[in-house]
């Protein structure tokens, strides 16, 4: 059969032609093919289950995303008047070799997975990054920072930019990518990319809860008002920039993040019911002015995007998706560590495997439990927008 003798000449022409040897020859280029064929059909698996399908005449260039930490990739990393940073470890140590990026999870953020889920490119990087190159803003960036808000008193508490600042930088955004693609190009960009908003739980968390900084002024349901009104401004402003295709995600059940129950959850840290009741009304009434902005703007799709109830379901029901862990995170103790607090220095250290956690630190959903709620957001809303 197959012997080494055959490979021990300098010269493929020294080899005698014999059957014995043409067969080994061959079943040598067929092992060769058939595991470049394995390696092939698990990269086309791997993408094809993380890839929306468009219709054919349907072009997705980029992806925009402006709001808070949920999404925000790295925007806050060197803005040193906020505590809303996270470029340190243990924060990013599943992402890229364990390198913190400013991402305010353990790997993958939700603007990544997007991106990613379009076939666009892995991950979606900060506007402010300052190693971004030209050709990165062709794809798309996150003009997201973490802390922000609808209500501007919310960044300006937190020390970030307010989603007037992130328009503005946008409006930036725009100009430099008609200097390297030209005018035509970029307005095709700017009508055809996804721009997605994600906003509100620290207007209701922080500025009226935590802080109280709003209670004198408004009561709950004038407060849900005074975001409504800057939440449906935010995304004229951006139909009046070009935007066509705007996904504004809804405001999640707050109140059952680990921090919120220790803050307002009793001794048994139960979900904070007025937190969750402001979220809902909220939600109630942004539903119906996105509705209405998608019927009244001419050629757009606007869309509004529950992730409410999917996060609540995989609190309420961890099991039927592999978690373990609901009520605090995988950093620290868990029940209040969030950015500053979530370090590598902390004694309790971390958990051994996020991925029974639902939660990362005490405000911030692991990849794992972004992973399933981003699959779903896609297979409900993406045709939404085409």
């Amino acid at each position: 059969m197959c012997g080494h003798n055959m490979f021990r000449q300098r010269q493929w022409s020294h080899v005698p032609v014999t059957t014995s040897n043409a067969i080994c020859i061959f079943l040598s280029y067929i092992n060769i093919f058939f595991l470049l064929f394995l390696c092939i059909v698990s990269n086309t698996t791997e993408t094809a289950a993380t890839t929306v399908k468009l219709p054919g005449n349907v072009s997705v260039p980029a992806v925009i995303i402006f709001g808070d930490s949920i999404v925000d990739t790295g925007n806050n990393n060197n803005n040193f008047k906020t505590l809303a940073r996270c470029n340190f470890l243990p924060y990013g140590k599943d992402l890229k070799g364990g390198m913190p990026t400013g991402r305010f999870s353990i790997g993958k953020v939700p603007s990544d997975l997007i991106v990613e889920a379009f076939g666009i490119k892995e991950l979606l990087p900060a506007y402010l990054d300052p190693t971004l190159q030209p050709e990165d803003l062709l794809t798309g960036v996150v003009i997201a920072a973490g802390g922000a808000g609808y209500d501007p008193l919310t960044a300006q508490l937190a020390g970030v930019a307010s989603l007037s600042d992130q328009l503005k930088q946008f409006q930036e955004y725009v100009e430099k990518l008609k200097g390297i693609a030209g005018e035509e190009r970029t307005n095709f960009i700017i009508a055809n990319c996804l721009i997605f908003v994600v906003a509100g739980s620290n207007d209701i968390s922080n500025t009226y809860f935590l802080s109280g900084a709003r209670k004198l002024e408004y009561d709950v349901p004038s407060y849900t008002d005074f975001m409504l009104n800057y939440a449906s401004q935010f995304v004229k402003d951006l139909y009046g920039l070009g935007a066509r295709r705007i996904g504004v995600l809804n405001a999640p059940p707050i109140g059952c993040v680990p921090s919120q129950r220790t803050v307002g959850g009793g001794v048994l840290r139960e979900c904070d019911d007025k937190q969750n009741q402001a979220s809902q009304l909220f939600n109630f009434k942004l539903s119906a002015e996105m509705d209405g902005l998608n019927k009244n703007l001419p050629n757009s799709r606007v869309v509004y995007i529950d992730i409410y109830n999917p996060l609540l379901d995989l609190i309420i029901n961890p099991t039927k998706y592999g978690f373990e862990v609901v009520n605090k995170g995988c950093c620290g103790s868990g029940i209040i560590e969030v950015t500053k607090l979530c370090n590598q220095f902390q004694p309790a250290g971390t958990c051994s495997d996020d991925s029974k956690y639902v939660f990362w630190d005490s405000y911030h959903p692991t990849e794992t439990a972004y992973k399933i709620i981003v699959q779903q957001m896609l297979d409900k809303y993406a045709n939404r927008f085409f």
